[in-house]
């Protein structure tokens, strides 16, 4: 139950009670490219001819959303298996790739083999690479999963794989987009990310922690209760390896790609000139550190607050299934707020919003310390208004996140050089998803240090790592926790965003108020 930024379901995770708050903002990068193009060609839309295109575009962002879905219900499984929070830190490193890309996406958009074509040349490789790495999964996860201690650097680095061949992936398809489709049509391309990307993201993430809990089946589901849920996790990344497969072999054979002189080239050596020409520009170098520190007052809200709901006791596939009631909601959200971000003033909305969302740190923390008495004792299940109560709170909370997203991406749109093509848009992103994904791994590890427990049989026993807390147990006690780290972060992260919004409203206020030469680096 990460929360992240609304879109964060590819990089900036993933999530509203999940939402790819996540992991899913840059992939807007591509998004407003293609609509910034499809603005200036003036046609209008027609899909005659586009059927299929789109319909294939629509399928390759759903398998991408699949791995990032699945590696964002890992931190909820993991947590049921007793791992520290310093491996959840560890973890959270398989989110970095989607922030990262911009390192190689210029390589990806040069390199390629011309008689197997530009965008395949990547795609078809890196698909297979995701198939083979969920076969090797499905015959490992139990094991892995199952055993004594969990083996959580393995995952990291086979979920780092995975959603570096995502974001691999989601490189060239972006790019074969702008080909694929009818000039007229190219404004699509962003649907087909949006929507495809989301639906595969609840498919990794909703559905199989649903449909792999067995408590949860036998109650809605069976009538006859059984010992497993109708989908295994090692069935379910079988059935998923097979489908990578199947479909990257029938789109190398089937479908061919065709150029187009009008999508901007630079090569390699020229993008990363352009990108290091971007940067050294003042007023990039103010935003950048803007962007790289902003998300640190919001960083324990994000990271821990969902994974405490389940050490207090909330059951994970309960958390998820909260995502799909608020669905309606991230999709209006964008279009009310864009109203108000719409025009030379975009970073008023996003000033505003800040100090709304930093209070929903202090707001859930008192949810987390609220769980742990609300439910009677004796009793397995919460009682079903304290879910209604998290449903308006996260609520409420996405209005205030996705204020802050829309009003950001925005300002990038008006600030970005309109002459070098999504390759401002996509610095600009890589730096505000790397800003979000450094504070939640840094949060993540200092949990556990922050946290002070203490064996209930042996109070000089201070339960500070694995074999004073086997100690503990074995001399018939329990380890108690006497202060939670979660809590002395949760009030340090918004002291911390509060201080940034007085080092830096001004500086928000300066931004925004620059001439467009002061962004421009073409000419």
């Amino acid at each position: 139950m990460r929360l992240r930024d609304g879109r964060d379901t590819k990089s900036e995770s993933k999530n509203s009670v999940e939402v790819k708050t996540n992991n899913l903002n840059d992939t807007e990068d591509q998004s407003m490219s293609d609509s910034k193009h499809d603005q200036h060609i003036h046609l209008p839309s027609d899909l005659t001819g586009d059927y299929g295109n789109v319909a294939l575009l629509f399928l390759l962002y759903v398998l991408q959303g699949i791995p990032l879905g699945m590696a964002g219900s890992l931190p909820m499984i993991l947590q049921n298996k007793n791992i520290s929070y310093k491996q959840q830190a560890m973890f959270s490193f398989v989110y970095w790739p989607f922030s990262l890309k911009l390192f190689w996406a210029p390589i990806v958009d040069a390199a390629f083999y011309q008689k197997f074509g530009r965008r395949k040349t990547w795609l078809v490789p890196t698909q297979y690479l995701i198939g083979v790495f969920m076969l090797f999964l499905s015959m490992n996860i139990e094991s892995i999963l199952e055993s004594e201690v969990p083996n959580v650097f393995l995952l990291t680095v086979i979920f780092f794989s995975l959603n570096f061949f995502a974001a691999t992936q989601d490189i060239a398809v972006d790019g074969w987009a702008l080909t694929m489709l009818q000039k007229r049509n190219v404004g699509y391309a962003s649907t087909c990310n949006s929507v495809g990307q989301t639906a595969g993201y609840f498919i990794g993430n909703v559905v199989l922690l649903a449909f792999s809990s067995a408590e949860f089946c036998n109650k809605y589901i069976r009538f006859t209760p059984l010992d497993e849920g109708l989908v295994t996790l090692s069935g379910f990344m079988f059935f998923w390896g097979i489908v990578f497969i199947v479909t990257t072999t029938l789109v190398w054979l089937l479908k061919h790609e065709k150029e187009d002189n009008d999508v901007e080239d630079h090569g390699i050596i020229g993008t990363y000139l352009l990108l290091i020409k971007i940067v050294k520009k003042p007023a990039v170098q103010e935003l950048i550190v803007i962007l790289l520190t902003v998300k640190i007052g919001f960083a324990a809200a994000d990271a821990v607050t969902g994974l405490k709901l389940i050490e207090a006791g909330v059951k994970k596939e309960t958390l998820a299934l909260l995502a799909v009631p608020l669905v309606p909601l991230q999709i209006l959200l964008p279009l009310i707020i864009s109203r108000y971000t719409t025009g030379p003033r975009p970073l008023d909305v996003f000033k505003l919003a800040i100090p709304f969302r930093l209070c929903f740190g202090l707001v859930f923390a008192v949810l987390v310390y609220w769980t742990s008495f609300v439910r009677a004792e004796g009793e397995e299940e919460f009682p079903l208004y304290y879910f209604v109560v998290i449903l308006v709170i996260y609520g409420l909370h996405q209005i205030a996140t996705y204020s802050m997203f829309v009003s950001i991406m925005a300002f990038f749109a008006r600030v970005s050089d309109p002459a070098i093509g999504g390759t401002y848009m996509t610095l600009l992103n890589t730096i505000c998803n790397l800003g979000g994904n450094w504070s939640i791994t840094l949060i993540l590890w200092f949990v556990d240090p922050l946290t002070t427990k203490q064996c209930s049989s042996n109070v000089a026993n201070t339960c500070a790592d694995k074999v004073l807390t086997e100690a503990c147990i074995k001399d018939g006690g329990k380890c108690v926790t006497i202060i939670d780290g979660y809590y002395i972060e949760s009030v340090i992260c918004v002291a911390l965003g509060f201080l940034w919004l007085l080092w830096r409203y001004k500086a928000l206020t300066r931004l925004q108020n620059l001439k467009p030469s002061s962004w421009t680096v073409s000419g």
